[in-house]
C-alpha cells in the first residue's frame, strides 16, 4: 500500500438523488504520485464520486480533504484555488464541437493562464505532444476518431499544468487497439508530468494497464482495494465474478 500522506482523504461521503443513496460512506485515501482505478458496475456511483473530488457536487454528509484543506466547508475562493490544481478529463472528451483542436486546449489557458498567445500556441503543441497528437490543432472534433478526441480531452486536461488528473470513463465506446492507446498515454502523461491520477472505469483492461492500486465501489461503499496482484486475488465474491465478466451469485441483471 502507498506511504506518506495521503494529498487526498475521501471520510464518509454519502450522496442521495431523489431519495435513493448513490454513495453510503466512502472512505478512501488516494497519495501524491499515484494511479488509482476506481471500478465499478454500470449506476454503481463511480462517476457522483469522481465529481465530488473537484467540488462539482457537494455531499449530503462526509468531507473531501485535498492536501489538508477540506473543500466541503471551504470558503468558495479557497475551493476555486484548490479545482485549479485539478484536470478533468469528461467522458467521451466532452470537446467543443464548433472549435478547432487548437481552440478547444486554448480554452482553459486564456481564461486561466495569462500567456500571451504565443505563449498559449506553444502550451496547445506540448500538450498535443503529451498525448502523442501533433499536428493536429487545425482539425476539428467531427474530423477525429473517437481515441483522438479522448487525447484531445486529456490535451485539454492538462494545460494548466494540473497536479491531480481526473479520468471519466476514458475507454467508453473504443476498440481494444484504441484502449490499449490510451492506456499508454496515460502512463505516459503520468510520468512525464509526475501527477497523481485517479480513473473511473468498468474496463477491465485499461484498469490493470495504469493502476498503481484499485478501488471497488458497490452499494455506494468500498467493498475492496489493493494493487494489481492483491486486487486479483481478493476473495470477495462480487469481485471475482466482476474480474471474470460473470454474473455474480444472488445479484440481478440490469437491462
Amino acid at each position: 500500500m502507498p506511504q506518506g500522506s495521503p494529498i487526498i482523504s475521501i471520510i464518509g461521503l454519502t450522496k442521495a438523488f431523489g431519495g435513493k443513496a448513490v454513495l453510503r460512506g466512502i472512505d478512501l485515501e488516494i497519495f501524491p504520485g499515484e494511479s488509482l482505478v476506481v471500478l465499478g458496475g454500470s449506476g454503481a456511483g463511480k462517476s457522483v464520486f469522481l465529481k465530488h473530488l473537484i467540488g462539482l457536487l457537494h455531499p449530503d454528509e462526509g468531507h473531501v480533504v485535498v492536501d489538508g484543506v477540506d473543500i466541503t466547508v471551504a470558503e468558495p475562493t479557497v475551493a476555486i484555488g484548490l479545482r485549479k490544481r485539478f484536470g478533468m478529463s469528461f467522458q467521451e472528451g466532452a470537446l467543443f464541437d464548433s472549435m478547432s483542436v487548437f481552440e478547444n486546449i486554448a480554452f482553459p489557458l486564456r481564461r486561466h493562464s495569462g500567456l500571451d498567445e504565443r505563449g498559449i500556441a506553444g502550451q496547445v503543441r506540448r500538450c498535443l505532444s503529451l498525448v502523442r497528437l501533433e499536428g493536429i490543432e487545425d482539425r476539428f472534433p467531427a474530423e477525429l476518431s473517437g481515441g483522438m478526441r479522448r487525447r484531445v480531452g486529456f490535451a485539454r486536461a492538462i494545460a494548466l499544468e494540473p497536479e491531480i488528473l481526473l479520468f471519466d470513463e476514458p475507454t467508453t465506446g473504443l476498440d481494444p487497439i484504441n484502449t490499449a492507446a490510451i492506456a499508454n498515454v496515460i502512463n505516459h502523461m503520468r510520468h512525464e508530468m509526475k501527477v497523481t491520477a485517479v480513473t473511473i472505469t468498468h474496463d477491465m483492461g485499461l484498469a490493470f494497464r495504469i493502476a498503481d492500486r484499485l478501488a471497488m465501489i458497490k452499494d455506494g461503499v468500498i467493498i475492496a482495494q489493493g494493487d494489481p496482484e492483491a486486487f486479483r486475488n481478493d476473495p470477495d465474491p462480487y469481485v471475482q465474478a466482476f474480474l471474470k465478466g460473470e454474473v455474480p451469485a444472488g445479484e440481478e441483471v440490469v437491462t
